[in-house]
């Protein structure tokens, strides 16, 4: 067991009462852990929690859609601590946002010590749900309103985890194909096991009792049938009684039902020095028809000593073809979950300013980048220091750092507004703290590459420069924004240069709202870190009106250029742009 650590609030879930609100989807389930549900350790199943976490996402969902709903997927999985029997497990399940018939849900896991009153996280997750058609044909769900910070936070980054969803097979593709040269040939262990021993085939008739209430196989169910022989899988190449840690993304590809056998299958892909990757897959029959494809996993295990450490493992030795593949696949998958879970951190501050960057971290990045953004974008605690020709400048200390927030509205349309910003090659028209402007890689049509330029700060210093990673979103729908982010990165081709002091930006753009067809909210965002500092701090201190300025500048640009056609023009327009300063 893993020792007991008092449980960390989760930002997904912090409590926010106003005069006692409780969110109209949220769904808490309590159960006790008896011997039934644990493994041989006498630890809870992953798999038994698989299903009660599934189930209660699925009362969350029904609750807001009115009807019944199916799994979709659930997103990748993290396990920080195993559960005891006798401990008691509390799930807590919310829907954070609906689109048209699909919906996300927030899941939290934590462990209560009922002898010592003490609580820890044990995981969370995002799951999506699909409402089923109804005799009326298909179901229209209800938009959520976000009533607490929290909420409007979950509501506003549910929009780019779904991104994310919809193009996670095509990335995982690309990344793939891209990570395969430097993958290289797969390595010869002396006394590897060969994966064919690992290998587990097992089949399971669906019946009532594994059914939901729509008379279909119960996704828990599937996901802890996987689980199952995932873990034989794992337990054959390590002698031993291995701990799942985490899980990637499950994507439900089509329903089973009662009378289908499911035919799971799994076998370890690859084995590093303490953990393996065990590659599993669900199929469904009936009679004599071919097998239909229902889920596939790839599920990251250890085995830990007595004192609770990772053991080495053996190392594996793939089959020829399909094993030689999936155990380059592997590698790349683990570099994938690295850089997620070392990007996408919650702890922003034990993150560096500038993540290197490639392609194989590009979708985490971006993810990155746009979050930040709007968790600035939905902070209510600003505080408003002044205010000068319609422009407002509020600011934000938290953490050590200060932030900024520059607000000002335009007679311009949004969407042109949008156009118009991102063009970063124009922002020196109207912004003195932009000198120079090279775009170094249009990675796709919402994120490039860019090194801007700064003049210098002082009579004989340097001038500064940024690498930055630029993304930019259109609204998922009327309650979103358009906006324009940036971070910094580095660069191997662009090392910092003698001539320019190099500087780093956490988190800077615009978020730009549409308030009526002709009236659009502009607001800018960053943080005074060493790099910018230098430019903001006379404007805070109320010494210098170079904020103002810059801001009417840009306003009387927007205006100058609001029937523009260039601003529209793909050709002319690159993606994915954001500002430094």
């Amino acid at each position: 067991m893993s020792e007991v650590k008092d449980v960390v609030e989760d930002p997904l879930f912090a409590q926010e009462s106003e005069e006692g609100y409780r969110n109209p989807t949220e769904v808490k389930m309590s159960q006790i852990v008896l011997p039934c549900h644990a493994n041989h350790r006498g630890e809870l199943s992953v798999g038994q929690l698989l299903k009660w976490m599934d189930s209660t996402a699925c009362l969350s969902a029904e609750r807001h859609a009115g009807c019944s709903c199916m799994t979709a997927s659930v997103d990748d999985i993290h396990f920080e601590h195993t559960i005891g029997v006798g401990k008691v497990v509390n799930i807590i399940a919310k829907v954070n946002r609906a689109f048209t018939s699909s919906m996300e849900v927030g899941i939290l896991v934590t462990c209560e010590d009922l002898y010592t009153d003490s609580q820890w996280n044990v995981c969370h997750a995002f799951a999506t749900f699909v409402a089923r058609r109804t005799e009326a044909g298909k179901v229209q769900l209800k938009q959520m309103i976000p009533r607490t910070q929290t909420e409007q936070m979950e509501y506003s980054l549910a929009a780019e985890r779904r991104r994310m969803r919809l193009i996670h097979a095509e990335i995982i593709t690309d990344l793939l194909s891209s990570s395969t040269a430097q993958l290289g040939e797969c390595q010869e262990y002396q006394d590897a096991v060969p994966a064919e021993q690992t290998r587990v085939e097992s089949v399971e008739l669906v019946l009532p009792p594994h059914a939901n209430h729509q008379v279909s196989t119960f996704g828990g169910q599937i996901m802890a049938w996987m689980e199952n022989v995932a873990t034989i899988a794992a337990s054959r190449l390590s002698k031993a009684h291995p701990t799942l840690r985490s899980i990637d993304m499950f994507h439900f590809r089509g329903p089973s039902h009662i009378g289908d056998r499911l035919v799971l299958k799994a076998i370890v892909n690859n084995a590093f020095k303490h953990s393996m990757e065990v590659g599993v897959c669900a199929e469904a029959y009936q009679g004599r028809e071919p097998l239909r494809h229902i889920n596939s996993a790839f599920m990251t295990f250890e085995v830990l000593d007595s004192d609770r450490k990772p053991r080495t493992l053996p190392r594996i030795r793939p089959e020829p073809v399909d094993g030689k593949r999936r155990y380059q696949e592997a590698i790349a998958r683990k570099k994938i979950r690295l850089d997620r879970k070392y990007i996408m951190s919650c702890k922003q501050t034990e993150v560096p300013l500038s993540v290197p960057w490639d392609p194989s971290n590009q979708i985490y990045l971006s993810y990155n980048n746009v979050s930040a953004l709007k968790l600035m974008d939905t902070r209510n605690n600003w505080v408003l220091a002044t205010e000068k020709n319609k422009v407002r400048l509020y600011t934000l200390e938290e953490n050590c750092v200060l932030c900024i927030k520059v607000e000002t509205h335009v007679n311009v349309p949004a969407e042109q507004t949008f156009h118009l910003l991102s063009d970063l090659r124009r922002r020196k028209e109207w912004d003195q703290h932009y000198k120079e402007c090279e775009m170094i890689n249009e990675v796709d049509e919402e994120d490039a590459l860019y090194r801007v330029a700064t003049p210098r700060v002082s009579k004989g210093g340097k001038g500064t420069d940024f690498i930055l990673l630029a993304s930019r979103r259109k609204p998922c729908d009327t309650s979103d924004p358009y906006l324009i982010a940036l971070r910094s990165v580095t660069l191997p081709t662009h090392p910092p240069t003698e001539n320019f002091t190099r500087g780093e930006v956490l988190c800077a753009g615009f978020t730009i709202w549409e308030e009526c067809s002709t009236v659009t909210k502009i607001t800018y965002y960053n943080q005074a870190t060493p790099g910018v500092l230098p430019y903001i701090t006379t404007d805070i201190a109320g010494l210098s009106s170079s904020f103002y300025s810059a801001f009417s500048a840009c306003s009387h640009f927007l205006e100058a250029n609001k029937d523009s056609r260039d601003a529209l023009s793909p050709s002319l327009r690159p993606p994915g742009l954001g500002s430094s300063l």
